[in-house]
């Protein structure tokens, strides 16, 4: 490749500051790197003014956040109706847990019963599904007009629905006071009031709250992301630390290496030296002990020369010590012969 076609230092600094700005996900690499590949620089910043930090292109992007939207505000609506749901159904629980107390008045019961009586036929109605382009018969053979006719009377439904209201209002700031005692333990001892002007600014601290755990996780990503530059180049460095050690041992080791050997052969010769001289001490130890023995033979058989089978007996040990003596003489020569 031409010179023309790399990077300059100051050019490969700044593409690689403006690739890590972009906060692509992490890639290791370094100015060097940049410098001898500056297609790929120029690729990686070309492509960041195009992606968001989690990599989607611009348009996916903003139809990612348009469809969140959407989403959250579905949401929205379904928990109020979850909400309300489940807090008519705990009403009702609380009625029957209570109908044991004397203590329940006719309105009380008259109450329940039509918040009750309502609901039931409410989702009775939403069973049945529309009337309209039906191909199964309705369940029981009951049509949404028949459930109407259970509804409670208008005027007791309009008395229930206000009353409903207070009802609701008052569930809701109990669950908001326990809420507010379990995020501030300290604020049960708290009046309604002060814990009323409490509640109305716990959702703004619990965004605050919510918004400092994100930002302190994006603070972990930055600091991961860095960790893993970090070690990448720690491992480029310790690699070339190992590489220049290895070198040098080669280099100490081959000027060394001759001295070593010399030295190596010289104890070797040594050694190899008074070993031999110790076992041919020792061989012609036992060649002295050998002609020892043959002379007090000797000795022997010229006096029981006489002596018939006993003569022959001292004859073959004679033989035999004769013979060991000559082979332990024959093994001396040839070492000697091999030595010299």
């Amino acid at each position: 490749m031409a010179s023309g076609d790399f990077c300059s230092p100051g050019e490969g600094m700044e593409i690689l500051q403006q690739v890590y700005s972009k906060q692509l996900p992490p890639c290791n690499l370094s100015e060097e790197d940049l410098l001898q590949n500056p297609y790929f620089s120029k690729l990686l910043l070309s492509l960041s003014r195009h992606v968001d930090e989690s990599g989607l292109s611009l348009t996916l992007a903003k139809e990612q956040a348009q469809a969140w939207k959407e989403v959250r505000l579905h949401k929205t609506t379904w928990l109020r109706s979850e909400i309300l749901q489940r807090i008519i159904q705990e009403l009702l629980v609380d009625y029957y847990v209570k109908t044991q107390d004397t203590n329940l008045t006719s309105e009380d019961k008259k109450f329940h019963e039509t918040l009750e009586q309502r609901l039931l036929v409410t989702e009775l109605t939403q069973l049945l599904g529309p009337s309209q382009e039906r191909e199964i018969p309705p369940l029981l053979g009951l049509e949404k007009a028949d459930l109407l006719e259970l509804m409670p009377p208008s005027e007791d439904f309009v008395w229930m629905r206000a009353r409903l209201q207070l009802e609701v209002e008052e569930q809701l700031k109990k669950k908001c006071f326990t809420l507010l005692c379990y995020h501030d333990p300290n604020s049960d001892a708290d009046s309604e009031t002060l814990k009323a002007a409490k509640v109305w600014k716990l959702a703004e601290v619990l965004v605050g709250e919510k918004q400092q755990c994100q930002d302190a996780r994006s603070q972990q990503r930055e600091q991961m992301m860095l960790l893993e530059k970090k070690s990448a180049t720690y491992s480029q460095v310790l690699l070339r630390c190992l590489t220049l050690l290895q070198r040098l041992l080669q280099e100490h080791r081959l000027k060394t290496q001759s001295e070593l050997d010399r030295i190596n052969a010289q104890y070797l010769e040594i050694k190899c030296t008074a070993m031999i001289l110790k076992l041919r001490d020792r061989l012609e130890g036992a060649i002295r002990l050998q002609e020892q023995d043959m002379e007090k033979s000797r000795q022997v058989l010229n006096t029981y020369e006489v002596l018939g089978e006993e003569f022959d007996r001292l004859v073959k040990e004679y033989t035999q010590l004769k013979q060991a003596t000559e082979d332990k003489r024959w093994a001396l020569q040839e070492f000697n012969k091999a030595y010299h």
